[in-house]
């Protein structure tokens, strides 16, 4: 999910850099996305260094991306499915953000992760329900689609697991294959999470092949029931676009929360 700013590829104090600059950048913009990197970085994941950060700015080191890695798709997208999987084994005590402060983004979006004790809390009552009626608010989703949104129970979420670190903003744009057919992940919204936000965001917008779908399942199966869980982890990143965009998102928006809440 983009944020209007410029980028540009430079030369850092000696590195080839990608720098991402944006003048007017909400509190903690570039900081959250900093400290997503380092800590999916601590967890084994494969993501740019993190080079200079700041209020209006943010420099990374740069990823050459494509090649002949890219032809073997297969194998790469079931190299993906398993270090997927692997990431998401680095669990966590509470729900929510990675060190405690509860400032995120999704896109342009801000978000909370106020740590939390229970998933419901996170991902319902401190997201999907204030992002509905954010939504409504503004004149882009149908009122009663807010009360979908507050209708969503514990059990909808799934059965209990471990709070796992997630990337939490898992679309094929926020994914870079380099030469050779290595996947590094960018643009975090790194939180402790239900680790089938990432799956069912990987299939909101495409971009990833089945093998990599079937890679992660084989490495750790999900529980009984996911594919009828898909929507309620697609709310939230629907609403998002729905709030930044309007357009279809609203009603596919209001979709999710209907076959969410069921």
């Amino acid at each position: 999910m983009a944020i209007t700013g410029t980028t540009s590829r430079t030369t850092t104090e000696g590195w080839d850099a990608f720098v991402k600059e944006l003048d007017d950048a909400p509190p903690l913009f570039f900081d959250r996305e900093a400290v997503g990197l380092r800590a999916l970085a601590a967890a084994g994941a494969r993501v740019p260094e993190v080079l200079a950060v700041d209020h209006r700015s943010l420099a990374l080191s740069w990823i050459e991306q494509g090649g002949a890695g890219r032809t073997d798709r297969t194998d790469t997208e079931e190299r993906f499915g398993r270090e997927l999987a692997a990431l998401h084994g680095t669990t966590g005590a509470r729900w929510g953000a990675v060190d405690g402060e509860p400032t995120a983004y999704l896109g342009a979006c801000p978000i909370d992760l106020t740590p939390s004790e229970t998933w419901h809390e996170s991902w319902v009552q401190r997201r999907l329900v204030p992002l509905a009626r954010e939504a409504a608010d503004a004149g882009r989703l149908d009122p009663g689609a807010v009360t979908l949104a507050e209708q969503i129970r514990p059990e909808h979420l799934g059965p209990q697991e471990q709070p796992t670190l997630v990337h939490g903003d898992l679309w094929a744009g926020n994914r870079l294959v380099d030469g050779e057919g290595q996947s590094w992940l960018i643009d975090p919204c790194a939180h402790y999470g239900h680790r089938e936000v990432d799956l069912a965001m990987m299939r909101l917008f495409g971009g990833f092949g089945e093998g990599a779908f079937a890679a992660y399942a084989e490495a750790s199966p999900l529980a009984d029931g996911w594919a009828q869980r898909v929507a309620v982890y697609q709310a939230v990143p629907l609403l998002v676009h729905a709030i930044l965009f309007g357009g279809g998102y609203a009603a596919q928006s209001a979709e999710a929360l209907r076959l969410a809440s069921r």
